[in-house]
Formats: structure tokens, C-alpha cells, sequence
């Protein structure tokens, strides 16, 4: 199923796409899609007619797949080319961090750019949605964990990464730096370990890969975390970028105000953001 959330900010409702691509309105079965509803929702829709629901006639902007989650975790260097292009080496575990929660907003918000920014960059990146508490899950059980699977932009400044010291967090965390969304697409639509991505700037494809090359998988993320933490339902993990962000390049090359960023993932839709001045 393709689980969408649609409406004015703060008021969306549940939806599900249906064969014809046209979403249909469920917030007569489901409450909402995010923190405390997502358990269960799959069992309960499936099997559905999806005619009998009314077709969403609201205002037609398409908001965050899940509502707001408690924790966003990301994985750094996920990407062997990614690495390299970094330059530095190849992980042997999971390189961990967080963004912080207040970074989530919808596929299509735009991208905020501060007077005291310098190095604004992207990264296109699968995201895990989970579905139910994780605790010391074997990767042999951990997809029946995740309630499904979206499109990231996991935005960065650089500077405030690379050059201040400290974590990555503080690069990783400004409002709107976390774009999710479209859709939240559950694990029996497609091959999750198998699906193209892509990212332009003005236009140009600046990132190509896919998730056939992650050094680590869905299953062996939500296994490894789950060893160290507890995984909260509608909690979202990022999974890491392939290569192409403007760091990499020579010269490296950043976002600046008026840039349009499109991006997406095979079979989870696309997004498309504008750079403004805050």
C-alpha cells in the first residue's frame, strides 16, 4: 500500500492511493498514520475495498507520510562511493547520529537558508519508517518491524558539520532539513534492497545510485540499532546517500537561495523543494 497524508498543515488526512493512483480518504478506519497508529494499520486496511472510501477532495497539498515522529536517526556513510567521496574510510558498523525531530516537514516544504549558512548540500536517502517497538530484534525478524518505507532529503550544512567540531548533529538539524514523503510504501510493494534513486539541482542530476549498493541493509539497520536502543513506532531512520552531493565535488558545489532540488526514490514517488531565505 501507498499510505499518504493530505490537507492544510496540522489537519491532514489519512489516505491510501489506489490502483489508479487517485487517494482515497480512510480516516473512517484509521485515525491517522504516525506515533500510536501505526501498529496495526496495515492489518487493518488490508483487504479493504478501496472504492468504497470517498476519493480526497480537500486542499490537495501532500503532507509528511507520518505524522511527527519522536525520533529521527540517521546513518552516516551507508554508501561505499559515498565514502570515498568524503574521504574517509568504509565503515565497519553503522555510523549513528540524530537529526533532531523538529527538522520534519513535508516533500514539497521549502529549504530555509540562514545568513550565517555557507555550505547548504543534500542527500537523497531511503527512510525507515517503524511500525512497532524494536527492542534486540534478529535481522531475520527486523522487516516485521518497519511499517514501510519513504523518500529523505537529508539536508546538511556542511560548515556547521565538518568545520565547527562536535557531532554531526548541529549540521543536520535546522527546521526543514529533513523533507519526508511522499508516501509511506510498505514492504510488499516492492524490493526494498533493490530501487533506483536520484537527485537534481536546477535540473541536473547530481545524484544517481541505488539501494542495492547499501553497505548496510534495512534489515541489518533495524537489528543493529535495536541492540543499542529501543525503536519507538513511527520513529524515522535515514538510511545514508549515495554519491554526488555538492561536498564531493571538485569544487564542491552548494545550494544557494532560489535553487530548486528535486529528488526521489523508484516506487516511493518524488519530492521538489526551493531554497529561500529565512
Amino acid at each position: 500500500m501507498k499510505l499518504l497524508r493530505m490537507g492544510t498543515e496540522g489537519s491532514e488526512k489519512p489516505c491510501v492511493l489506489d490502483a489508479d493512483g487517485k487517494a482515497r480518504d480512510v480516516s473512517s478506519v484509521v485515525k491517522d498514520f504516525g506515533p500510536q497508529t501505526l501498529e496495526g494499520v496495515a492489518d487493518t486496511l488490508k483487504g479493504l475495498d478501496l472504492a468504497e472510501f470517498p476519493l480526497y477532495e480537500g486542499d490537495q497539498r501532500i503532507g509528511t507520510p507520518i505524522s511527527q515522529p519522536k525520533n529521527i536517526y540517521c546513518v552516516g556513510l551507508n554508501y561505499t562511493d559515498h565514502a570515498k567521496e568524503s574521504g574517509l574510510p568504509v565503515p565497519e558498523e553503522p555510523i549513528l547520529f540524530n537529526k533532531s525531530a523538529s527538522t520534519f516537514c513535508g516533500p514539497n516544504a521549502p529549504l530555509y537558508y540562514a545568513d550565517h549558512m555557507t555550505k547548504l548540500d543534500w542527500e537523497v536517502e531511503l527512510g525507515i519508517v517503524i511500525g512497532k517497538t524494536a527492542f534486540g530484534v534478529a535481522p531475520e525478524d527486523a522487516l516485521d518491524y518497519v511499517a514501510g518505507v519513504t523518500v529523505v532529503n537529508d539536508v546538511s550544512e556542511r560548515s556547521w558539520q565538518i568545520d565547527r567540531g562536535g557531532q554531526w548533529m548541529k549540521g543536520k538539524s535546522f527546521p526543514n532539513f529533513c523533507p519526508t514523503g511522499p508516501w509511506l510504501v510498505t514492504l510488499d510493494e516492492l524490493e526494498v534492497q533493490n530501487l533506483d534513486m536520484w537527485l537534481d539541482v536546477n535540473g541536473e542530476r547530481m545524484q544517481t545510485g541505488t539501494t542495492s549498493t547499501m553497505i548496510f541493509d534495512v534489515k541489518t539497520i533495524v537489528s543493529y540499532m535495536s541492540s543499542f536502543m529501543k525503536l519507538e513506532e513511527g520513529d524515522l531512520i535515514c538510511t545514508g546517500t549515495p554519491p554526488g552531493v555538492g561536498m564531493g565535488m571538485n569544487p564542491p558545489k552548494y545550494l544557494k537561495v532560489g535553487d530548486t532540488v528535486e529528488l526521489g526514490i523508484e516506487n516511493l514517488g518524488s519530492q521538489k523543494q526551493t531554497v529561500e531565505s529565512l
